[in-house]
């Protein structure tokens, strides 16, 4: 009977590999070429340091004004002047537009004449009354005809100031819609004004976040069209209920907008601050993750130690420490490959 060989092909493989893995580990390449055992690690180091946390919700809105209005005409008549330019800042009350009038300042005129005569009538009966020269019932007709005259001119003065167009509120024009002689009828469209400083912005936020929201709370915008500018304003209001399909409430922010920069219509990437901490960090390079646990090398009088820490929440390039490293304590963030526990290292501040 043959005796049993504990050596296999894949035994053997296994062998040499590890042999080259040990001697590549261990021994270093000398300034002649060859190869020498290995001393002091050359790694990149930096010091763990208290830095801001900033605890954002991101979440994506559509800016739309503060006020916004059609401007149109109420009644059908010819456009006689245009007081405004394309893009203009008005103030309230100002007037926009001024329709064809001669009909109803002739109607008003005519009622304003009948009221003068129906007044100086009437003081004359009272006149005559004081002599027994009019009844009283001749004077109460009088007062009546008085009134109806002041009632129809009331009317007519309105309807000649609704030929007149004013602004509603302080804000922008857009663009002309009509010319001058043109026929205008109720409905149709001769500019758009907005009130846009400061502009409103809605996005939705999950209801697991409804606890951390705050009139108040600050916010910034962000969009495409101004890369690398923040936008600052605050939560104005939030929705009164939970939307039930996407689980999510509607959050409405007021977005400083004093030079016009935003329009509405824009879309903009808002960031909420829930929290701000001042908390642990160290660069995420530095943290080696094993299972469910994580570790650092730590350099104490030279020699690389390897750490067991406590990781919680991150930003790009930084991870969180809660537990296992103090401030200021030096680290390994670049070379980690080339550490081991115990191992001498050179140090390089980043």
């Amino acid at each position: 009977m043959s005796k049993r060989s504990y050596f296999t092909p894949l035994t053997v493989v296994a062998v040499v590999m590890a042999v080259v893995v040990g001697y590549l580990f261990f021994y270093e390449e000398d300034p002649t070429g060859g190869m020498r055992p290995q001393g002091a690690a050359n790694v990149v180091g930096a010091r763990a340091e208290m830095m801001e946390f900033r605890d954002i919700i991101e979440g994506l809105g559509t800016a739309q004004a503060r006020e916004s209005v059609d401007i149109m005409a109420r009644v059908s008549q010819t456009v006689r002047e245009i007081h405004f330019s394309d893009g203009e800042d008005v103030e309230e009350g100002q007037r926009l537009v001024s329709l064809n009038n001669r009909e109803e300042r002739a109607r008003v005129q005519e009622l304003e004449f009948r009221l003068a005569d129906s007044q100086r009538q009437l003081n004359r009966l009272r006149e005559l009354a004081q002599e027994n020269a009019a009844s009283r019932s001749m004077i109460e007709e009088q007062e009546v005809r008085v009134e109806q005259t002041s009632a129809e001119l009331e009317v007519a003065r309105s309807r000649l100031e609704e030929l007149n167009i004013y602004a509603p509120f302080t804000g922008r024009l857009g663009t002309r819609g009509v010319s001058v002689g043109q026929l205008v009828r109720p409905g149709d469209i001769i500019s758009t004004l907005d009130d846009i400083s400061p502009i409103f912005v809605d996005f939705a936020v999950p209801e697991l976040y409804l606890p951390s929201l705050a009139v108040g709370q600050r916010v910034i915008a962000l969009s495409a069209a101004y890369p690398g500018r923040e936008f600052e304003g605050q939560i104005a209001s939030l929705a009164s209920r939970v939307d039930p399909v996407t689980r999510s409430i509607m959050v409405r922010a007021s977005i400083a907008n004093d030079n016009m920069e935003l329009r509405p219509g824009m879309l903009l990437r808002m960031q909420l601050e829930r929290s701000v901490d001042l908390t642990l960090m160290v660069p995420e390079s530095a943290v080696i993750p094993i299972r469910n646990e994580h570790f650092v090398y730590t350099v104490d009088d030279e020699r690389a130690v390897r750490t067991t820490v406590t990781v919680g929440r991150r930003l790009p390039g930084w991870v969180e420490i809660t537990s296992g490293l103090d401030e200021g304590d030096l680290i390994v963030v670049e070379g980690t490959i080339r550490v081991r526990d115990g191992l001498p290292v050179n140090v390089t501040l980043r």
